[in-house]
């Protein structure tokens, strides 16, 4: 596969898995759905997954969902590696 005008692989739209990690709070997962929220139209039931670490310190949430272009997940990995509460995304 050849890397594309917008200068990706993926071909949009395209199903499109967003992994935010960070420390076990009783909001993060509210956290990171909020800001994918701001760049997608419509998260269907179930497209989110939260998981604990073995030590219960961090959690990660994934957020599936129907992404469309290039430039709305830079916006969306931006505005998640900027909040605080981020440590890492995937």
């Amino acid at each position: 596969m050849s890397e594309s005008e917008n200068g990706t692989l993926l071909e949009f739209p395209c199903d499109f898995g967003v992994k935010a990690m960070g420390e076990s709070s009783d909001d993060f997962d509210s956290i990171v759905v909020g800001i994918v929220r701001q760049h997608v139209d419509n998260i269907a039931e179930g497209a989110v997954t939260t998981k604990q670490s073995s030590g219960g310190k961090f959690t990660s949430v994934t957020v599936n969902i129907q992404a469309t272009s290039k430039a709305q997940l830079d916006a969306i990995y931006q505005q998640l590696t900027a909040h605080e509460a981020v440590k890492y995304v995937l």
